[in-house]
């Protein structure tokens, strides 16, 4: 089902903004970001989000993001977006011309981590955020068709109803462009574990 961007909502608004039907274009405002507390120790909690909500349970959001970067760590993505304790998102960040970090950030109980690799700098990604239950898989790609993992977690303390979307930010002083299109939600494309069957005392 492709996703009319009109019925999304704003955690937070950016600088600029533009939303129709089909195309979401943000510019983000200096100094916005999102972590919290680990190995950095601050707490930054401003960046937007434009999200939906659903009560499903089993489901694909993908979206195409384009984004004319310009300074270390402005970044565009894919996110889930709870309250400041509790949220995820994937996406590239700009580092310092030779190299950006296509990388995905879970918050569990007020705590982020990062997990990341190094790639050569690009203006255009897919992304594709899976929910099965209480478990997320954040996927991307570079042509929409062929999908590679990023992340796998687990997210706790999850409301009945979830709100997930896109993002974009600039941690320093520093102010982009992104633009958003092709979001779509699907019956969910990250099938079910066949392979090692669960412990007993685990299921």
């Amino acid at each position: 089902m492709k996703i009319d961007a009109r019925k999304m909502e704003w955690t937070r608004t950016p600088a600029q903004s533009q939303v129709t039907e089909n195309c979401v274009t943000v510019v983000t405002r200096p100094h916005t970001d999102l972590w919290q507390r680990t190995y950095y120790h601050f707490r930054n909690d401003n960046a937007p989000v434009l999200q939906l909500r659903t009560r499903e349970t089993y489901f694909s959001y993908t979206v195409r993001a384009q984004f004319d970067y310009k300074r270390r760590f402005d970044q565009a993505g894919i996110a889930l977006y709870l309250d400041s304790e509790r949220w995820l998102k994937g996406s590239i960040e700009f580092e310092d011309g030779r190299i950006c970090r296509l990388g995905a950030v879970v918050t569990n109980r007020g705590y982020s981590d990062w997990s990341s690799t190094d790639i050569a700098p690009v203006r255009e990604m897919w992304f594709r955020l899976s929910r099965r239950e209480e478990d997320f898989c954040i996927e991307n790609s570079q042509d929409g068709v062929n999908f590679h993992q990023m992340r796998i977690c687990h997210m706790f303390d999850l409301p009945p109803e979830v709100s997930f979307g896109i993002y974009a930010c600039s941690p320093e002083d520093s102010s982009f462009t992104a633009v958003f299109t092709d979001m779509e939600l699907t019956e969910c494309k990250w099938l079910a574990h066949d392979g090692q069957a669960p412990d007993e005392d685990c299921e």
